[in-house]
């Protein structure tokens, strides 16, 4: 989503006047688009205005600024280390240009106002993507949900969904100008509703009305919520060939006691049986999640419960962490923060020594199979070999063969690690 979001910022800048350059030493402007989501991504930025700072120091007038779910969260904090000149949250992007002409040593520029409208519908943003392969759109901002560990909600503001004919605009534009794959975000893509007068478009209605632009162009979505997901989405993916099959299902915890703690509104029982429908309609369809390793009052059965869910289910990759308290949300005014940190450490690699595990299993259960790859170029360990993507979202490598990026190609799976399929080209 951050990459969609600096696109847009590039889109509102370009039309501003400014050019881009990604040489620190001839910028006269520097921002860092930020993530709140976890402690890690925070303190790498404050690392990142240190850098920006030793650079102005050799180009005097060069203006810092910080955009995003940073600028949001902490405000006044950063224009007090006067290391930064400016401070824009995730709905205040359009205001980049009056906040720069503003600008001046001595008057720092601030717009932090959350919106609950405002979904940057009508800007065509300038792609990043320098292979022109997939594209990002975005569907909706924020989010309704508000778990009592996530810090969105208060960064981002609260959920709204974007006219799904500008969000088909934006993918018949992208796919004129060559990209073959979309990615469409949102916090919870699957409570995606826009309603008019005249119209009613829910998620379901939406991955179809995109996947109509073309039937080579590749379809994708990040995230999916468990308590939201619903068998139309499920039964509109089985029934459309360019619906990658490949669903992010964040189940957090495999304990329902902690899963009610996080304020996630699902059970155990119900993640499972999503899974199942999923498997049922799309027996090929890949599956990965987010894991969160010591939240508060985690007992050793509440892990136990999460480390025999990740076996049963058997994801072909996680995202995984541990606990780090993020101020002002639910969970960090009412539950301290109680499990020690080598509790967490030693959880948290008991979990990813099992993902590793059920990794390597299911990208070995894809040996001999034949997959439909998109070239996203050559292999970074080999440039006589390609990479790209399956539909189900694995990363394969195969020998080159007069293919390049944006083709199409067809592969024997004949090898694999935990994390890419090696394969044979076929006809």
């Amino acid at each position: 989503m951050n990459v969609n979001d600096t696109e847009v910022i590039f889109s509102i800048l370009e039309k501003a006047g400014y050019e881009r350059t990604e040489v620190l030493e001839e910028a006269d402007l520097v921002m860092a688009n930020t993530c709140s989501v976890r402690d890690n991504a925070e303190q790498r930025i404050w690392g990142r205005i240190e850098v920006f700072n030793q650079a102005r120091k050799k180009r005097p007038g060069m203006a810092v600024g910080i955009v995003g779910c940073m600028a949001e969260r902490l405000k006044d904090k950063l224009l007090e280390t006067r290391k930064v000149d400016l401070v824009v949250g995730p709905d205040a992007y359009r205001s980049l240009p009056r906040l720069l002409e503003a600008l001046s040593p001595d008057s720092p520029q601030i717009d932090v106002l959350l919106s609950r409208e405002e979904t940057y519908a009508d800007i065509t943003p300038v792609r990043t993507d320098k292979k022109g392969i997939s594209a990002f759109i975005s569907i909706m901002r924020g989010c309704n949900n508000v778990c009592s560990y996530c810090v969105v909600p208060y960064t981002r503001g609260a959920e709204r969904s974007r006219d799904p004919h500008s969000i088909v605009r934006e993918a018949c534009d992208v796919f004129q100008k060559g990209y073959k794959e979309v990615t469409l975000l949102g916090q919870n893509v699957d409570s995606y509703l826009w309603k008019s007068e005249t119209e009613t478009v829910n998620f379901a209605a939406l991955l179809a009305m995109v996947a109509a632009v073309s039937p080579d162009l590749r379809v994708r979505f990040a995230t999916s919520h468990p308590k939201d997901i619903s068998d139309e989405v499920l039964q509109t993916m089985a029934s459309t060939p360019n619906i990658c099959r490949h669903i992010h299902l964040p189940v957090q915890s495999g304990s329902t006691r902690m899963l009610e703690k996080m304020r996630r509104k699902y059970s155990r029982e119900w993640y499972l049986e999503r899974v199942a429908k999923i498997r049922s309609l799309m027996p090929d369809c890949g599956l990965t999640t987010d894991v969160i390793a010591g939240f508060c009052s985690e007992t050793e059965e509440d892990h136990r419960e999460t480390l025999s869910l990740m076996e049963e289910v058997g994801f072909d990759w996680a995202f995984m962490f541990a606990y780090s308290e993020r101020p002002g949300t639910l969970a960090a005014r009412n539950y301290p923060d109680d499990v020690p940190q080598e509790v967490k450490t030693r959880r948290l690699n008991e979990i990813i020594g099992l993902q590793n595990r059920k990794s390597l299993e299911r990208y070995r259960a894809q040996i001999g199979k034949r997959l439909t790859v998109l070239v996203e170029g050559p292999s970074k360990r080999n440039p006589d070999q390609l990479c790209g993507r399956a539909s189900n979202n694995m990363m394969c490598v195969f020998p080159a063969a007069g293919q390049k990026a944006g083709d199409y190609a067809h592969i024997l799976v004949t090898d694999c690690t935990s994390a890419t399929l090696i394969g044979q080209g076929v006809q």
